[in-house]
């Protein structure tokens, strides 16, 4: 067994080296935002979606877009508004005159990346074709079900200000996603380098880093990562906690907490386990993975009670207590 993990570890620490370029590549034109950058290869790598939350102008868009260009994959821009209809994502039957026939026009979540803009302005109808592509990988045209190409990944952006037109996200396709990444301001020293950067004529060029075959195989290294009983039973207990806090000695949480974290929950702390530990060049999930990636997967997920509003706690405070308490057995 031990042999085994020296030898993916040096797989890994080997094959690891064409993401670390990707985002080399991206950082040409993205400035910082480090945790958005890894969290969106952590989708690539896993097959799970993304939702960036941050006010306008912290080039969310031009990441998302960016990284499709550094990855040689399919990308298509969709901005979601009031008026869209999910034949606008989907497509729709039409009449081919020469055949007498209706056939499918495939809408533009027929690609690899699909970046839904402002997902929560769109209406219900929209958000219930888009959760059958994001959890069955295929959609519906007519009477017909179509799959989806590989990679599949769902990026949706959304400003936490802007409340009036808007349609919350039902929990359903919220738990659809496996991170929830709250995008922030750039520092002072980044800032400053964004003001250099815009303030020359000549815009970077992002160049293909690597291409979807290379992705699909990163992903059959990234399920071999090997995962400890004792982190399995990590990721298990800090779920549970979520769900029965008062049997963890978590008591203060009991009333803040209305519905925890499902098993998506675990599946997604432990498949993005395996993907940072792959960022990093490893072969094997340590706990510090799990309280990297604990956030984003969580925070989401834990739906608060009137008490806990009115208190103003926020979801991050109660994964920090929890993160804080649980121990490694």
């Amino acid at each position: 067994m031990e042999a085994d993990i020296m030898a993916l570890n040096a797989q890994i620490q080997k094959d690891s080296e064409s993401i670390h370029r990707v985002l080399d590549e991206v950082g040409k034109v993205v400035i910082g935002q480090r945790s958005m950058l890894e969290s969106i290869i952590m989708g690539l790598l896993t097959g799970g979606h993304v939702l960036l939350e941050g006010v306008p102008g912290l080039a969310k868009t031009l990441t998302i877009s960016s990284m499709a260009k550094a990855i040689s994959v399919g990308f298509q821009r969709l901005q979601f508004t009031p008026d869209l209809l999910p034949s606008d994502l989907v497509g729709t039957m039409i009449f081919n005159q020469k055949s007498g026939e209706f056939v499918p026009k495939k809408g533009p979540v027929f690609t690899n990346i699909v970046l839904a803009d402002e997902i929560n302005r769109a209406p219900a109808k929209v958000q219930s074709a888009l959760l059958e592509a994001m959890a069955e990988k295929q959609v519906t045209i007519g009477d017909e079900s179509y799959i989806l190409p590989k990679p599949f990944l769902v990026l949706a952006t959304q400003n936490p200000l802007e409340q009036e037109g808007t349609y919350p996200l039902p929990e359903a396709q919220m738990d659809r996603f496996m991170f929830k990444v709250l995008v922030d301001y750039p520092n002072k020293t980044e800032e400053k380098q964004i003001l250099e950067n815009m303030s020359s004529d000549s815009v970077a060029e992002i160049v293909p880093v690597i291409d979807k075959d290379q992705i699909m195989k990163a992903r059959e290294i990234v399920n071999k990562v090997y995962l400890d009983e004792k982190v399995k039973n990590y990721i298990i207990e800090i779920v549970m906690a979520t769900r029965t806090p008062k049997e963890y000695g978590l008591g203060q949480l009991e009333n803040l907490i209305n519905i925890g974290g499902s098993p998506r929950a675990t599946i997604s702390l432990t498949r993005a386990g395996r993907a940072h530990a792959y960022i990093n060049g490893r072969g094997y999930v340590t706990v510090d993975d799990i309280k990297a990636i604990a956030y984003p997967v969580l925070r989401h997920r834990l739906l608060l009670t009137y008490e806990a509003e009115a208190e103003e706690y926020t979801s991050d405070q109660i994964v920090r207590e929890i993160l804080n308490h649980i121990e490694v057995n």
